[in-house]
């Protein structure tokens, strides 16, 4: 009996150890960053189901995200959509508490698995309020250095990098950026997305991407993705392939072209970008030769992953899957199937993800979609986010907020709104050039509907989707208040959007600046068949430049008609969508700085000639590919300057 009890005892004294000394946490490889990242993948895969897996795969719209949707569905990724933003202009600290808010979900589950938020942040964080707004894509497609007028790709360098830190200000470590398109038709919706029709020129500017990402190692193996650090962004080329190739441009159409064709235009950028380290590729809504690219398998896996290397994630289009049905969503199943099958490895759902989830699980389940597809794509995924720091790092500070807008940043903006400005025409003759503008004078003319509208010379793809109207939606300079920041006090600066002819004659005006173009627009919704500057500017040109001296700038995303306007017109500007900083286009008009600028698409006579590239047979411009008059700076202001002794010129 007495040994009965001492058993018992000693069996309690080893139970109530055994509850109250902690157990030792298991080890796991996947946490830890002295493993290689190889091994941390595997490991983690090795420990996830199915659900698990599935929900990497997935990105979803903020408005249908929440901590507990995070948990639930082990969701992968969030984004937002254009315009998609927290609260009206919200500040930094705001769009990074609602950052943290889902990622807390997501590092609440089993595994812990940190989500990751990205954003189109194409021209700078250009969904938040009081962020830089860079000029558009076009617009850096013309820049050159001031010197060697070589292409500029240092500068979009210096841009990725700004637009990274103005990105993680927000808490957001993925921008849904470059676009490296080649557009060859500017009826296309999507054309000042692109930075040339020249994919030379399109190449060069994927050093935005080590911008963006950080410059990759030298000894770093090819296709693997690469990003620096928390200063960085997760960078993403698309749209893979061939957007701007599609007939007659026309949004998410058919591009038409043999194979050597698309080698040679449309994917030099690829090729460049994967040897950049470029994390992601997303696919296009477009098809080549009626092949649906979502649904492309030889491709997106055959070619971008077997043949170029690329180690990093493959990530659909906004709703990518459904358009590979006419209607979208007519098929959901098979769009499913398709698009995974094909190679894509994160699907931007955005909002009906049961759907999604539910409809893959089926095909996995039913062995329709082998795990093996299913393994690759969370691989990639799990790649992206150990490469990135995102596992040490998963949540956002404050610590960038001051790079929000910061003025370093405005100033490098000028800098490319400078060096973006193409001077098609300076003076009814050579040797009577009209610009540089002198800043002292009696009394001025600005005139246009783009004269005072940051909106406008923002463009698509700013604050709003479809961009956005008028000057209280973000911070910047419009273009006549940068005029007034930049002549003599002494000089009477006159502005009036569309003046009639009469009030032009009868104000004995010195000189006039019209400022015209297009407005806004993204993707679909900026398909043209006439590109025509929009209404009033046609009128604006006659009455101002019918009447007297005038330089016109026109604000647009590719070349407009403007020939039938042209020789009443002394001075001409292609200004593209500058953005935010507006005082760059002052800088060079009145002779601070000198023209670079050269044209990175041709400038044609009428619609009826396009499509028309450089190097094609029926090639005849208004103002041919890489044309671009140069001027010298002035320092001086005074008559005595050759290039201001024009007052004899508007006498």
């Amino acid at each position: 009996m007495a040994r009965s009890r001492v058993a018992i005892l000693i069996m309690g004294v080893v139970l109530w150890c055994c509850l109250t000394t902690p157990a030792k946490a298991e080890y796991m490889k996947y946490k830890d960053p002295k493993q290689p990242i190889p091994v941390r993948i595997q490991d983690l895969l090795d420990r996830m189901t199915l659900e698990e897996k599935i929900g990497q795969m997935v990105q979803i719209e903020r408005k249908v995200a929440s901590a507990d949707v995070m948990k639930e569905y082990f969701i992968g990724s969030v984004l937002s959509g254009g315009g998609s933003v927290p609260a009206p202009q919200a500040s930094a600290e705001t769009w990074i508490n609602m950052v943290n808010d889902f990622q807390r979900g997501s590092l609440s589950t089993r595994l812990g698995i940190p989500m990751i938020y990205g954003i189109d942040s194409v021209h700078g964080n250009n969904n938040v309020y009081k962020a830089t707004i860079f000029p558009h894509n076009i617009g850096l497609g013309a820049s050159r250095h001031v010197d060697a007028l070589l292409l500029d790709p240092e500068l979009v360098n210096k841009i990725g990098a700004a637009t990274a830190l103005e990105t993680r200000a927000t808490g957001i470590p993925y921008a849904f950026a470059p676009c490296i398109a080649v557009c060859r038709d500017p009826r296309w919706g999507r054309c000042y997305e692109s930075y040339s029709e020249d994919p030379q020129i399109v190449k060069d500017m994927t050093d935005i991407i080590p911008g963006l990402q950080g410059n990759i190692p030298t000894d770093s193996p090819k296709g693997v993705p690469f990003v620096a650090g928390k200063n960085n962004v997760v960078a993403c080329s698309k749209h893979y392939v061939g957007d701007g190739g599609t007939t007659k441009g026309i949004n998410e159409n058919n591009t038409v072209i043999d194979w050597q064709g698309l080698l040679s235009i449309h994917m030099p950028a690829y090729h460049t970008s994967i040897m950049k380290g470029v994390s992601t590729v997303m696919i296009s809504y477009s098809s080549w030769n009626g092949i649906k690219m979502h649904a492309n398998r030889e491709l997106i896996t055959g070619f971008l992953k077997n043949t170029l290397g690329f180690k990093g994630f493959v990530i659909s289009d906004w709703e990518g899957l459904d358009r590979i049905t006419y209607p979208p969503h007519a098929n959901y199943s098979y769009s499913i199937q398709a698009g995974i099958h094909a190679g894509i490895d994160m699907v931007m759902v955005p909002y009906n993800y049961k759907e999604f989830i539910d409809g893959l699980t089926f095909h996995v389940k039913n062995n329709v979609i082998p795990m093996s597809r299913i393994d690759d794509a969370v691989r990639r995924i799990l790649r992206v986010k150990f490469v990135m720091g995102l596992f040490e790092n998963p949540l956002a500070d404050n610590s960038l907020v001051d790079q929000l807008g910061s003025q370093e940043h405005r100033e490098l903006a000028r800098e490319a709104v400078r060096k973006s400005l193409v001077l098609l025409k300076n003076g009814q003759s050579l040797n009577r050039p009209l610009l540089p503008l002198p800043k002292k004078t009696s009394k001025i003319l600005v005139a246009g509907s783009h004269a005072d509208n940051l909106g406008y010379q923002c463009g698509g793809w700013t604050i709003e989707w479809q961009g956005f109207n008028g000057n209280n939606r973000t911070i910047g300079t419009t273009i006549v208040a940068a005029i007034k920041n930049t002549i003599d006090p002494s000089t009477n600066v006159v502005f009036k959007e569309n003046p009639n002819a009469e009030f032009v004659k009868s104000n004995n005006f010195s000189y006039a600046i019209v400022v015209v173009g297009e407005h806004p627009y993204a993707e679909t919704d900026g398909d043209s068949m006439n590109l025509t500057i929009a209404d009033p500017g046609p009128t604006t040109i006659r009455n101002v430049c019918g009447a007297m001296k005038c330089v016109v700038i026109i604000i647009s995303g590719r070349p407009v008609v403007i020939e039938p306007y042209l020789a009443s017109i002394d001075a001409l500007v292609a200004a593209w969508l500058p953005g935010t900083e507006g005082q760059g286009v002052a800088d060079v008009v009145f002779g601070d700085y000198g023209f670079t600028g050269k044209l990175p698409r041709t400038w044609f006579k009428t619609v009826d000639q396009l499509p028309m590239n450089v190097g094609d047979p029926h090639y005849d411009p208004l103002y041919p590919f890489g044309f671009g008059i140069t001027t010298e700076p002035t320092t001086r202001q005074s008559d005595d300057n050759p290039f201001l002794s024009i007052s004899s010129y508007f006498n």
